[in-house]
C-alpha cells in the first residue's frame, strides 16, 4: 500500500502530506504528479525525520498560482513561505529545479536534486519545448506518452500510480508547469559555484533527459556537491528504486542536520 492517496494538511495556502518527528525534510514532486508520488519515501523517512511532502501549486489539492503566465520564480516563491524550520529540501525533476533555487534560503541546510536537468543539449531542448507546444491545443492530460518515456513496464504499480496522478491534474495547471519546465535549463554554473551548502545530485544511468553527466557536472561545480548514479534506474527512480534512493537520502539528511547545528 505504498502507492495510495494520503491525508493532507494545509500549510500557507498549499497542501502537504506530513509525517514523523525530528529534523525537517521537505519533498517537492515533478510536473503533473503530486505529493503521493513520494509514497516510497514518506513512511521510511518518517522513522527518522519530520517529513513534509508538498503538492506543488496547481497539483494535488493545492490551488494554482494566481498569475497569468507563471515562471519558475513564482513556484519558488510559493514554496518558500511554508519553510519554517531548518530543513533539507529534496526535489524530483521540476521539483529539483525549485529545490536548487530554494537552496539559497537561510532555512535550507542542504539540498537533494533527483533527476535534475542542467544545460540541456539543443536536441533535448527542442524535444521538451515541442512537447510543451503540443499541450497548448490539448483539452486534457494524456498520460500515455509520458508513461512510455518514464517506464519500461507500463503495467507496473508505479506506472499505474503515475497514470492516476497525471489523469487527475488540471490541463491548465499541467500546461503552465510544463511550460516552465521546458523553458528552464536548470541552475546556472554561477549559482552552483555560489551554493555553499551540502548538495546531493542523484539520477539514473538509464535516464536520457536528466543524464548522469548533468548530475556529475552540477556536483563538480558545487563546493560541497556529490553525485550518485543508480545505474539501472531511469526518470521515476524515487518510485522504482525507492530503497536505494532512501538509503542515500537518510545518510545525507542526517549529515546536513548534524553539520548545521
Amino acid at each position: 500500500v505504498r502507492w495510495k492517496t494520503r491525508l493532507r494538511s494545509e500549510l500557507d495556502n498549499l497542501t502537504a502530506i506530513t509525517a514523523g518527528l525530528g529534523p525537517s525534510v521537505t519533498l517537492l514532486h515533478g510536473v503533473g504528479l503530486n505529493a503521493d508520488a513520494w509514497g516510497g519515501q514518506i513512511d521510511t523517512l518518517a522513522n527518522y525525520f519530520s517529513v513534509t511532502a508538498f503538492d506543488m501549486p496547481g497539483h494535488g489539492s493545492s490551488p494554482g498560482l494566481d498569475v497569468p503566465s507563471p515562471d519558475l520564480s513564482d513556484y519558488v516563491t510559493a514554496m518558500k513561505h511554508p519553510l519554517k524550520d531548518p530543513t533539507v529540501v529534496v526535489g524530483h525533476s521540476m521539483g529539483a529545479m525549485i529545490a536548487l533555487k530554494l537552496a539559497f534560503n537561510k532555512k535550507v541546510v542542504g539540498v537533494v536534486a533527483l533527476n535534475a536537468v542542467y544545460q540541456r543539449s539543443k536536441s533535448a531542448q527542442d524535444a521538451v519545448r515541442k512537447r510543451a507546444k503540443e499541450l497548448v491545443a490539448a483539452s486534457n492530460v494524456d498520460p500515455r506518452p509520458t508513461l512510455k518515456r518514464w517506464f519500461d513496464d507500463e503495467t507496473s504499480t508505479e506506472a499505474e500510480m503515475c497514470e492516476q496522478l497525471l489523469s487527475h491534474v488540471s490541463i491548465e495547471e499541467y500546461r503552465a508547469a510544463y511550460n516552465v519546465f521546458a523553458q528552464e535549463n536548470g541552475p546556472t554554473a554561477e549559482e552552483l559555484v555560489a551554493l555553499k551548502k551540502p548538495a546531493l545530485f542523484m539520477t539514473g544511468g538509464r535516464e536520457p533527459n536528466s543524464t548522469p553527466d548533468m548530475s556529475i557536472q552540477m556536483a563538480n561545480l558545487c563546493e560541497m556537491g556529490n553525485a550518485v548514479i543508480l545505474e539501472d534506474a531511469a526518470h521515476m527512480m524515487p518510485m522504482t528504486h525507492y530503497e536505494s534512493v532512501n538509503k542515500y537520502l537518510i545518510d545525507f539528511i542526517e549529515r546536513c542536520h548534524r553539520e548545521a547545528v
